[in-house]
């Protein structure tokens, strides 16, 4: 493996995480396995192929780890690995900007976020 220059660290972490989908991906892996078609149902405007595709290169740089059952059906779930969960806290602080970010755009958060187990008010 030839050895990647960096011009800042950032750049590193952006190579594994970057993008529209991975970040989303990993925040709902934080709460659980999960299965492919969860993962879809829970992102409803990623397409199948771009979801397998984010999915791999998470688990290529260990990231998450794919379970595969030996069952007929086949079953398929998906989990943080240990090094994934070391994303945790960049993870937490991302949505937490994000909740800042739509509230000082739109005004009431809740307006604006789906309903999902991710947007709920904390008690």
């Amino acid at each position: 493996m030839q050895r990647k220059k960096y011009n800042i660290s950032v750049e590193a972490t952006l190579e594994v995480i970057g993008g529209k989908w991975k970040c989303v991906i990993l925040c709902h892996l934080t709460h659980g396995k999960k299965r492919t078609s969860e993962l879809k149902r829970l992102m409803p405007n990623i397409t199948q192929k771009m979801l397998i595709q984010q999915l791999r290169e998470l688990e290529e740089d260990g990231v998450i780890h794919r379970i595969v059952y030996q069952q007929i059906p086949p079953k398929v779930e998906y989990e943080l690995s240990e090094y994934g969960w070391s994303l945790k806290e960049i993870l937490d602080s991302l949505c937490a900007w994000g909740e800042k970010h739509i509230t000082k755009v739109y005004g009431d958060k809740f307006s604006v976020l789906e309903k999902s187990i991710l947007n709920e008010p904390v008690e």
